[in-house]
């Protein structure tokens, strides 16, 4: 067996690649399997990445080619190549380009199939027999316009992803352009180098896709200078109210947007304007429990040239419906982390569109364009009373909120806030009733979903003046809010093992503020709790973040 010690990669039967991080040849064979194979872990010594069918269909659908793919392989991988990788990995890259939708007329699209015995499969398909509009040959259907999106998402299921090169139709031309400086202080303004490679990679792949940038790395500077590119208008779909309002204040300050052409589209107002502003929940929206969606329409009846979705990866399945019904509009998905805890990535995948640009965390913050950050985890004892409670529950979900709602936990918090006297401090909480508890401990202002909007701006406002320096805030502070001068997160409870919460609260305090962030979870020792953490813990070492794990009793002294 050839064996190469002074390259960096051992490639392994179970399709994961392991990656030196020591090795001189690291950045050489990073960049070169970056394209096809998906990053998994990132810790300090060896960098772990997995061949799966999306990050093969993803390559693909980017212009990249199984040879280069192969040749990356061979050429840093210590030992041979296992066989079945190999022949998986071609059987898979194979896939993408074999089955191509293509425009007939205004109301019919055509799916190609040139693999035969694929198009023998999709004939007899019963999923299928309702996309299908008619086969006109061995290899080629007719599919009505309107199942476009449904008879894709339907194939990627089974395994096989459509190139759709059906084109799109075009919104009403509307042009905008980014500033030089920013209206509100007058600093230069300007793309970043990764900033500007995304939209290149969105533009020049076909106009549908998504981007993946770090919490605090300027997904909405990306999104713009998209919009800017197209020049049509756009429809911009946010996870609040509070995202949707910063997404107007950056569009005013930093493009040339008049404000009479912007519109929102909210519990507030609602107005269609050239680029109009909504929300997941306003779309979603129903009078009565069984009712219909009205406000649907503003997605599926307007001619967008463009449609942006904010954190796409939060896409609830009405809009993920609705999308697969405006496959002719150009689609822009943001999202710092595409992990979904359903497994649904496929579901963005063929909806939205291929993950067109992806850059890692700690590559960002090496570059000093998000803030470094120190993770520690905090093992809290439970009273002897909670810790009984717990061991008699009833059931393991009851379990895990006894731990999560652990009392001692507030008297940890306060201790760390009395540490870091003076910084910007977010205490972020699952349930609303430790979250009220701990604010009036604390003498804080307690941010949740049932708070208005207005008073949860004014209250985000004051922080990022710095006349509040501490706020305790509910899972609604998740998703896209600006908060640049937090440095301090501590995390008391979340949603059981969610590695998508983990990133979206770890990315509260990545903008950059000259010194660290330290992100502080604190999880009860002995506790159902102690389980999902392990989960969590997850993403944040596959992003290369150390975590630390300590006992209070050190921490306190």
């Amino acid at each position: 067996m050839s064996y190469h010690p002074e390259r960096p990669m051992i490639v392994q039967g179970d399709h994961s690649l392991l990656l030196e991080t020591h090795n001189p040849q690291f950045n050489a064979a990073r960049d070169a399997i970056s394209p096809f194979a998906e990053l998994e872990k990132s810790p300090e010594h060896i960098h772990s990445y997995r061949l799966n069918p999306l990050s093969l269909w993803n390559a693909a659908a980017a212009g990249h080619t199984l040879a280069e793919a192969e040749a990356a392989l061979h050429d840093y991988s210590k030992y041979a190549i296992p066989p079945n990788v190999l022949e998986e990995m071609r059987r898979t890259f194979a896939r993408y380009g074999q089955l191509i939708l293509t425009r007939d007329d205004e109301q019919t699209l055509r799916l190609t199939i040139s693999d035969p015995f694929i198009a023998a499969q999709v004939a007899k398909e019963k999923s299928l027999v309702d996309k299908l509009k008619q086969q006109i040959a061995d290899n080629i259907f007719l599919v009505d316009t309107a199942r476009r999106g449904s008879l894709k998402h339907a194939l990627i299921k089974l395994g096989f992803p459509v190139d759709d090169q059906a084109g799109f139709k075009d919104g009403h031309q509307f042009d905008l352009n980014l500033r030089s400086h920013t209206l509100s202080d007058h600093h230069a303004f300007e793309l970043r180098d990764y900033q500007h490679k995304a939209v290149e990679s969105f533009v020049a792949s076909g106009n549908h896709g998504v981007i993946v940038l770090a919490c605090g790395a300027g997904k909405t500077i990306v999104g713009m200078a998209t919009m800017a590119r197209i020049g049509m208008t756009t429809l911009i779909v946010t996870p609040n109210t509070a995202a949707a309002h910063q997404w107007h204040a950056e569009l005013l300050d930093k493009t040339d947007i008049d404000a009479e052409n912007l519109g929102e589209y909210t519990g507030a107002r609602k107005e269609i304007q050239a680029v109009t502003i909504a929300t997941y929940q306003m779309l979603t929206h129903r009078s009565k429990k069984d009712g219909e969606m009205a406000n649907m329409s503003v997605i599926t009846e307007h001619e967008w040239g463009l449609i942006v979705f904010d954190e796409v990866h939060v896409l609830p399945a009405p809009v993920f419906r609705a999308v697969s019904n405006i496959q002719a509009r150009r689609r822009l998905g943001l999202t710092a982390t595409l992990i979904r805890e359903d497994g649904l990535e496929k579901d963005v995948f063929s909806l939205i569109g291929p993950k067109r640009y992806d850059l890692p965390w700690r590559d960002l913050e090496q570059s000093g364009h998000i803030a470094e950050a120190h993770c520690i985890e905090i093992r809290v004892p439970m009273s002897k009373d909670d810790h009984f409670a717990h061991a008699i529950a009833e059931d393991k979900r009851k379990a895990y909120r006894i731990g999560a709602e652990n009392r001692i936990k507030d008297s940890v918090a306060q201790a760390l806030i009395e540490k870091h006297d003076g910084e910007g401090i977010l205490v972020i909480g699952q349930y609303i009733k430790q979250l009220t508890r701990i604010a009036e401990t604390l003498g804080a202002p307690v941010i949740t979903g049932r708070m208005s909007s207005a008073e949860r701006e004014r209250l985000y406002t004051a922080f990022r003046a710095g006349d509040i320096r501490l706020l305790v805030v509910s899972k609604v502070a998740n998703y896209a809010i600006d908060l640049p001068d937090a440095s301090i997160a501590i995390q008391i409870s979340g949603a059981f093992g969610s590695r998508q919460e983990e990133a979206q609260r770890l990315g509260r305090i990545l903008r950059p503020k000259g010194g660290p962030s330290y992100f502080y979870t604190l999880v009860s020792d002995e506790s159902e709790e102690l389980k999902f953490a392990i989960n969590r813990q997850r993403f944040l070492a596959e992003q290369g973040y150390d975590y630390l794990i300590e006992d209070w009793g050190n921490v306190a002294n």
